[in-house]
């Protein structure tokens, strides 16, 4: 009886390890699974998306525009002297106008080899090859031009046009320190988004959490035009009538905002 009672106590002991060691294994298992998420971010089940937006509009302070020169001889010194001579010119009657030397930027300077092209002529037995001449070199120069008195853009184009240049071009208007406007139009967006939120949140009965999202498009400017404009009257100086009447206009920059927020 005493061996029968042995071997019940064995029998159970060895299922009681055998649970147990069961047991430990699943603790373990989950143990494990819980070590992923220590220092990470469990994903949010529960979310509301809002989107906002936010308008800035300004009035333009600085006219860009750009010009160049373009100057062709036989040799390489005699055309960058020519052509050297006519930027002086230029830029001297910029500066002559209240245009500082930070204002003028040169964005662009090529020198290049200039050929004649002889047309081939062909008979009735064959065609001789055309061939091309070196007649000399061609320098080119743009320099970009920063307006800060915008009322003056069409006085300096007409009188910039006088001075043997060329390709004067790509007149725009903007605000000289557009990323405040951009942090401005964001900040606007934000407060948008955000009173949406307050009011989705109430309406379904639930609390906001914490922003797990936010993301920014826009920051594009658009021009408007305005009847107070050089040239039309309003309160600037009115453009001689030599010059080119240039509306400034009106900029406008857009940020458009989505945040998304956990839920509870």
């Amino acid at each position: 009886m005493i061996d029968n009672l042995s071997a019940n106590v064995k029998k159970g002991l060895l299922v009681a390890i055998a649970l147990l060691s069961v047991y430990l294994f699943v603790v373990s298992i989950k143990e494990l699974k819980s070590i992923a998420y220590v220092g990470k971010d469990v994903p949010a089940q529960n979310v509301i998306s809002v989107s906002g937006k936010g308008e800035v509009l300004a009035v333009p302070d600085i006219a860009t525009f750009t010009f160049g020169v373009t100057q062709e001889s036989k040799d390489v010194a005699t055309a960058q002297k020519l052509a050297t001579d006519k930027m002086n010119a230029a830029i001297q009657y910029l500066k002559d106008n209240g245009i500082e030397d930070k204002d003028i930027k040169t964005v662009n300077y090529s020198i290049n080899p200039a050929y004649d092209y002889t047309q081939g002529i062909c008979n009735t037995f064959r065609c001789e090859p055309g061939k091309q001449t070196l007649r000399g070199y061609e320098i080119n120069q743009m320099v970009e031009v920063k307006v800060r008195k915008t009322e003056d853009a069409g006085k300096i184009l007409s009188g910039i046009g006088s001075l043997g240049v060329t390709n004067v071009s790509g007149l725009y208007f903007g605000v000289d320190k557009e990323d405040d406007l951009k942090a401005q139009a964001r900040e606007l967006a934000i407060k948008d988004a955000k009173a949406k939120a307050d009011v989705l949140a109430k309406q379904l009965g639930v609390r906001k959490v914490r922003i797990i999202s936010f993301g920014e498009s826009g920051d594009y400017p658009i021009y408007y035009s305005r009847d107070k404009a050089l040239g039309m009257g309003g309160d600037m100086v009115e453009a001689q009538a030599a010059n080119p009447a240039l509306p400034a206009g009106e900029q406008k920059v857009v940020s458009n905002v989505n945040i998304v927020y956990e839920i509870r």
